[in-house]
């Protein structure tokens, strides 16, 4: 079996984790918490939101943590843009020299859910993302697709893989090369996610595709590892497994449960570097950044191996 020698993991805590806390966390935490995210040796960090303050107020100091966070070398830092609009206030920040180096944003596989969580149809997703995807490409930002419910609904049920393909063909027509393919509740299985991203990676050559896995089953990391298996080199996860669901549940979308939580990180790059695959992850400083998150958010969070240990002893 041929997987990748190395990977490179996306760490989301501080925008897909925190977006579902209550709390407001001090900026002086986030940037504390960045901070030691680079030092622990990741390279690709969701730092905020360009989501309106309105909705989501966890992100309304999207300014202060762009302007705190120190920028390093070989390190970029993503920030999610909702809609069109969005990405006018980052790119107001870019002319002012802290914006972010990539944006990132979504749209649904299943109309059901897309109009459930975005109140919009797909069509009209798709009509703002081009705008989106275009005018960030052309200020020199990094765009990153997103497809969501890539592999079930919670409302619609099952998702064709040709509406999955059909969306990755799309955002390669449009340039777009990074695009990351969310199992929004944690219905996938290893079978099905190595036999989706083969078939992404031979009908849609000129990706590159990114694994986003929630943990609502307890399935998040053997599907980590089919997608490996398919040869998927990207991941998204979170410290401590927080985050994974949207902040408003009401009307048609059901709330699967409250351990709803993206992969774990520490517990996915433990696993990874005990099978021989490369993080560039400094075990000992995740341990740090891990128990960093529990301190900030005041509870013990979903690591398995923080209880345990980041290293099997031989």
């Amino acid at each position: 079996m041929q997987v990748p020698e190395r990977v490179t993991i996306t760490e989301c805590w501080a925008r897909d984790g925190l977006q579902n806390q209550d709390n407001f966390i001090p900026t002086e935490l986030k940037v504390r918490f960045l901070e030691a995210c680079a030092e622990a040796g990741l390279r690709s960090i969701e730092v905020t939101s360009f989501a309106h303050p309105k909705y989501l107020p966890q992100f309304a100091d999207a300014k202060e943590v762009l302007t705190r966070v120190r920028r390093r070398p070989g390190v970029s830092l993503l920030a999610f843009v909702p809609n069109e609009k969005g990405l006018e206030r980052c790119l107001e920040f870019c002319e002012h020299g802290y914006g972010p180096d990539a944006v990132g944003s979504v749209v649904s596989a299943s109309e059901a859910h897309n109009q459930a969580n975005l109140r919009r149809t797909i069509a009209e997703s798709k009509a703002d993302l081009e705008r989106v995807a275009r005018r960030a490409t052309k200020a020199g930002l990094t765009f990153v697709g997103g497809v969501s419910t890539s592999f079930g609904c919670p409302i619609q049920g099952n998702v064709p893989v040709e509406d999955v393909e059909a969306l990755a063909q799309w955002y390669a027509d449009l340039g777009v090369q990074r695009v990351l393919f969310g199992d929004t509740t944690g219905v996938a299985h290893p079978f099905q996610v190595e036999a989706v991203f083969q078939r992404i990676r031979e009908r849609v050559p000129g990706l590159v595709p990114i694994a986003h896995f929630h943990n609502t089953r307890g399935t998040g990391l053997a599907n980590c590892v089919a997608a490996l298996r398919a040869g998927i080199a990207h991941f998204d996860s979170a410290i401590g497994g927080i985050g994974g669901r949207p902040k408003f549940t009401k009307g048609d979308y059901p709330v699967v449960s409250d351990y709803t939580g993206n992969v774990c990180t520490e517990d996915l790059v433990a696993l990874l570097e005990e099978m021989g695959v490369k993080t560039g992850i400094d075990l000992d400083r995740l341990e740090a950044v891990g128990r960093l998150a529990e301190e900030i958010l005041g509870q013990e969070l979903h690591s398995h191996t923080l209880r345990t240990g980041l290293r099997v002893k031989h």
